[in-house]
C-alpha cells in the first residue's frame, strides 16, 4: 500500500503532500489544477522514464518522495532488501526520485533512491509490478489489442499457468538461439569446407616435407661448410703450421708452441728469485697448453673436413624445399611447425561442425516437440480460464448498467506458434441482449471499454484475492471517461467493491464516482504574480460540507448552487447504503 507522496517542483506543483489510506481514494479538481502531475509523480516513483520538461519553471530539480508499506517477507520488501535498501522499523519503505532541469548548467539527470540507497531506475519498475496496477485511457486503447487481451487472460488463469508460460517462453527463446546458430553454421558450410580443404592440403605438404625443429638453421651451417671446404682446409692447415711448425722440422723450432715453450723455460729458471715472475711463468705455461690444444683440434678439423659435392647438392635441395614451405606457412621452419599445430586444431573444429549441426538439429527437434506439448497445455488452461473470466466479467457488467451484456473470450489456434504459445486470444463484447458479438478492438465504444476494463480488473482482483496474490494498489486515471448517469454510479460502486480488498486511487471528473470514496482529495489552483502555482495547501482532504461543495462543483460547475448541493448530498447518502 502507498502511504504518502511528497511532491516538490513538479510541473505546476510547487509543493504538495498526498496522504493515502486504505480503501477508495478519489482525486478531483478543475482542469489544469495539477491532477496529472500527481499521477506523473506516482509514475516516477514506479520507475517511469523521467522527462526534464516536468521540472517546474525556475527550479533546479523536481523531487518525489513516497512511503510504501513493505513489511519483511512481502514481495516488495524482499526485492527492496535484495537491492540493498533498508526498511523502517514499522516496515515502511521510502522511495525517492529526483529529476534535474536542463539549461543554466542543469544536467537533466534522474536519480532513484530506495530505502536510503541509490538504485537503478529499473529496480523501481520491478517493485511496481508487485505493488501497483495502473489503468488509464491509454490502457483502454491497449485493451483493443489481442496481445493485451491474452495477457489479461493469462493473469486471470493463475500462478501455475504463469509458471508454465514462463517455462514455455524460456524454451522458445532457447530454440530461437539454437535455430540462429544452426542457420549460421549451414550458411557458412561452403566456406568451412573450402577452408578445411586448404588446411588439409597444407598439412599434407608439411607431412610430406617433414621439417624438423631448427633444421633450416642447421642446413645453412652445413651448406656454408661444404661450399667452402677447400678454403676452410687451407686456413686450418696454415694456422696449425703456425702453431706447431707443420710437417717442416725446420719450422718447428720457430712455431708459436715452441716460442711459448722457450719463454716458459726462461721464466721458470729465474722464478724462484721473484714470486711475481713465477706467476707470469705459470700463465705463459697455460698459454702453451691452450695453443697445443688448439693445434690438436685443428688437426682433427682438417681430417674431418672433406669436399662432398653430392652432399652439398642434397643439402641445397633440402634447404630449397624448406624455404618453399616456409614462404607459404610462416617464414622459417619453426613458424611452419607452429602453423601446423594450429591448423590441426582448426581442422578439428571445422570437421566437428558437421557433428555440431547434427547435434543442433536433434536438440531443436526435441525442443520443438516439448514446445508443442507445453503449448497444448497452455491452450487447455487458457480455454478453462476463458470460461471463468467471461462469467466473472459478465456478472460485473450486469452491475455496471450493462444488463444483458456479456463478454466472450475465444481461444483458437494461431496461424503459427509464437513466444506466448500457439493460441490466438480474442475478446468480444455483446453489449446487450440480441446484439451480435463484436471484437473489443473494433466495435466497443470508449464508455463500454471503460466498463469492460473495470469489470476485468475487479474479476482479476477477486481471483487473485482468493489466492492471496496480486498488487495491493490500483490506480485508475479517468477510466470513467465517456460514461455518465447510472453507469457512472455503478462504476463508483464497483470501485468501492474493489477497494474492500485493495487500495484504490481514482482520478475522476464524475461526482457519481467520487461520492463512493472513503477519502476525497482535491487539487486546487491558486495564482500568484500571474503564474499558476500549486502549493502544499492545494492538495487537501475534503470532508463533510467541503466535500458536498466539491461534488456540487463537479455536478454543475457551481459549488454554491443549492440544487447542486442537494444533489451532491443525495449522492453521498445513496453511496453509503450497503457499504
Amino acid at each position: 500500500m502507498i502511504e504518502e507522496i511528497r511532491i516538490a517542483d513538479l510541473g505546476v506543483i510547487g509543493a504538495a503532500e498526498v496522504r493515502l489510506g486504505p480503501g477508495l481514494t478519489v482525486l478531483t479538481g478543475e482542469t489544469g489544477a495539477g491532477k496529472t502531475m500527481v499521477l506523473t509523480a506516482l509514475g516516477l516513483l514506479l520507475g517511469a522514464k523521467a522527462d526534464p520538461a516536468v521540472v517546474r519553471t525556475g527550479a533546479r530539480a523536481a523531487s518525489v518522495e513516497g512511503r510504501v508499506a513493505a513489511a519483511a517477507g512481502t514481495a516488495v520488501g524482499e526485492r527492496a532488501v535484495e537491492a540493498g535498501a533498508e526498511l523502517d522499523e514499522d516496515g515502511s519503505l521510502v522511495v525517492v526520485r529526483t529529476v534535474g532541469a536542463t539549461g543554466d548548467g542543469g544536467t537533466g539527470r534522474s536519480r532513484a533512491f530506495l530505502g536510503g540507497r541509490s538504485v537503478p531506475q529499473a529496480v523501481l519498475g520491478e517493485l511496481a509490478d508487485a505493488l501497483v496496477t495502473v489503468h488509464g485511457q491509454a490502457d483502454q486503447a491497449r485493451l483493443r489489442s489481442p496481445s493485451h487481451q491474452r495477457e489479461a487472460l493469462d493473469a486471470f488463469a493463475g500462478p501455475e499457468h504463469g509458471a508454465e508460460l514462463a517455462a514455455y517462453r524460456e524454451r522458445w527463446a532457447r530454440r530461437a538461439r539454437l535455430a540462429t546458430e544452426l542457420a549460421e553454421l549451414v550458411d557458412r558450410a561452403e566456406d568451412r569446407a573450402r577452408e578445411a580443404e586448404l588446411l588439409r592440403l597444407g598439412l599434407e605438404e608439411v607431412e610430406r616435407v617433414d621439417p624438423q625443429p631448427h633444421e633450416d638453421v642447421d642446413l645453412d651451417a652445413e651448406i656454408g661448410r661444404l661450399a667452402h671446404a677447400e678454403d676452410l682446409r687451407s686456413a686450418a692447415t696454415g694456422a696449425r703450421a703456425a702453431l706447431t711448425g707443420g710437417d717442416d722440422p725446420a719450422g718447428e723450432a720457430t712455431s708459436a708452441v715452441a716460442v711459448v715453450e722457450h719463454a716458459r723455460r726462461v721464466l721458470e729458471a729465474q722464478g724462484h728469485h721473484d714470486a711475481r715472475l713465477a706467476e707470469l711463468a705459470t700463465r705463459v705455461a697455460e698459454a702453451g697448453y691452450l695453443l697445443a690444444d688448439v693445434a690438436t683440434e685443428l688437426s682433427v678439423y682438417v681430417s674431418d673436413l672433406a669436399a662432398d659435392p653430392l652432399r652439398l647438392d642434397a643439402a641445397q635441395a633440402r634447404r630449397a624445399e624448406l624455404a618453399a614451405l616456409a614462404r607459404r606457412h610462416g617464414g622459417d621452419v619453426d613458424a611452419v611447425l607452429a602453423w601446423s599445430g594450429e591448423a590441426v586444431r582448426r581442422l578439428t573444429d571445422l570437421e566437428g561442425g558437421d557433428s555440431r549441426v547434427a547435434g543442433l538439429r536433434a536438440e531443436l527437434d526435441t525442443l520443438t516437440q516439448e514446445l508443442a506439448e507445453r503449448a497444448a497445455l497452455l491452450g487447455e488452461r487458457r480455454r478453462e480460464a476463458a470460461g471463468r473470466l467471461a462469467s466473472a466479467v459478465g456478472a460485473e457488467l450486469a452491475g455496471l448498467a450493462m444488463a444483458g451484456a456479456r463478454l466472450e473470450v475465444r481461444v483458437e489456434p494461431a496461424d503459427e506458434p509464437g513466444p506466448h504459445g500457439a493460441d490466438r486470444v480474442e475478446m468480444l463484447l455483446v453489449p446487450h441482449a440480441g446484439a451480435p458479438a463484436r471484437p473489443l478492438g473494433k466495435g466497443a465504444s470508449g464508455g463500454e471499454l471503460s466498463r469492460v476494463m473495470l469489470a476485468i480488473e475487479v474479476a482479476l482482483a477477486g481471483e487473485q484475492g482468493e489466492r492471496g496474490a496480486g498488487p495491493g494498489t490500483f490506480v485508475f486515471d479517468e477510466v470513467d471517461a465517456g460514461v455518465g448517469g447510472r453507469a457512472a454510479v455503478e462504476i463508483g460502486r464497483r470501485l468501492a467493491s474493489l477497494a474492500r480488498t485493495a487500495q484504490v486511487l481514482v482520478v475522476t471528473h464524475l461526482a457519481q464516482v467520487a461520492a463512493f470514496a472513503d477519502h476525497h482529495l482535491v487539487v486546487s489552483k491558486s495564482s500568484a504574480g500571474g503564474v499558476d502555482v500549486v502549493t502544499a495547501s492545494d492538495v487537501r482532504v475534503v470532508a463533510d460540507d467541503e466535500r458536498v461543495r466539491e461534488l456540487a462543483r463537479m455536478l454543475s460547475g457551481q459549488e454554491d448552487s443549492d440544487v447542486a448541493r442537494a444533489h451532491a448530498a443525495e449522492l453521498l447518502e445513496a453511496s453509503s447504503v450497503g457499504r
